[in-house]
């Protein structure tokens, strides 16, 4: 299987040395980052990683220590002003502040040598019925991501779903909603990034809104995790649900997916040693690349699911998984 590479959270790094310590500036966690085998790219928020430093000087500190920026994620949560909508907040002032601070991630992310911006609109969404203009908050939503994409379209910009967190309802929570707004706003450079723990408790299928997505829109990103289907557990990848994480590397693999695969698991939410369960995500992935590998090696997998044989489906995904 062809990827170009693995990228990892930034901040799942953000946890206790064995002495004691805090890896805690972003320097810090990129060279903590950059001791996991394998690891090649991470992604940097913004502008929480960039906080006291140019674009520059981050690509600098990720080229001495052999790691690739594989792109920014925009983050709106460090200012209370977004907590009622970023692109979608109900005061024009507050709307323009986030579409600016978008557009300065886009030229900082040019900067530092990027190519991908994720926007993870969050905050814009609502809580209560009644509380929102349904009509008018989607109309805001397409302005400001169509501005944002005017204001850079030689680089890729990639909407990453989520059904609630922080709000009770995401405005763009589901892959179908997120491909209607992919239509409205019909820029070039605009794309969709799958988080397989999101995607889960959208309550979706992952091989078929990795389908569906490539099918009707860019597949920029995804993000590999794992979690039960309730929230956003961000667990090690494979470790609830490995046959259907199989599947969707198999069709990953099958739509000609050649982008990064970024790890969004959460260690430092429980004190797990960063480093040692991106090394076992890193393992558990490549194992996996090779079983589905070992089921495209013939045409017995594809002629099973072209009769819908469930039964035959599972007996090989098995064999290669646990084969020893």
């Amino acid at each position: 299987m062809s990827t170009t590479g693995f990228a990892a959270r930034l901040n799942a790094f953000r946890t206790p040395e064995l002495d004691g310590t805090l890896a805690g500036t972003p320097a810090d966690l990129v060279r903590r980052a950059a001791t996991v085998e394998g690891l090649n790219e991470v992604d940097l928020n913004f502008p929480d990683h960039l906080d006291g430093s140019d674009a520059t000087a981050m690509a600098g500190v990720l080229a001495d220590v052999g790691l690739g920026l594989n792109g920014f994620a925009m983050r709106y949560y460090s200012d209370p002003a977004f907590k009622l909508g970023a692109f979608t907040h109900p005061e024009e002032a507050i709307r323009r502040k986030a579409i600016d601070l978008t557009k300065a991630g886009l030229d900082a992310l040019a900067e530092a040598g990027g190519r991908t911006m994720t926007l993870w609109l969050g905050q814009d969404g609502f809580d209560y019925p009644f509380q929102v203009d349904y009509s008018r908050l989607w109309e805001l939503e397409i302005a400001g991501i169509a501005e944002v994409c005017a204001h850079a379209p030689d680089l890729d910009i990639s909407i990453e779903y989520k059904p609630n967190e922080p709000r009770a309802f995401c405005l763009l929570g589901d892959l179908g909603t997120t491909l209607l707004a992919i239509r409205e706003v019909g820029a070039k450079n605009l794309g969709v990034t799958l988080d397989f723990a999101h995607v889960l408790y959208a309550g979706e299928q992952p091989g078929l809104s990795a389908t569906l997505a490539a099918r009707a829109s860019r597949l920029l990103g995804i993000h590999l995790n794992d979690g039960y289907g309730k929230r956003d557990d961000g667990l090690m990848v494979g470790s609830v649900n490995a046959t259907a994480t199989v599947e969707f590397l198999y069709t990953l693999e099958r739509i000609g997916y050649r982008g990064v695969l970024y790890f969004d698991t959460f260690p430092d939410a429980t004190g797990l040693d960063p480093v040692a369960e991106c090394a076992h995500n890193i393992r558990t992935v490549k194992a996996m690349q090779a079983a589905v590998a070992r089921l495209m090696a013939t045409n017995v997998l594809a002629e099973a699911l072209e009769r819908q044989d469930a039964v035959t489906g599972q007996r090989l995904v098995q064999a290669v998984l646990w084969e020893r």
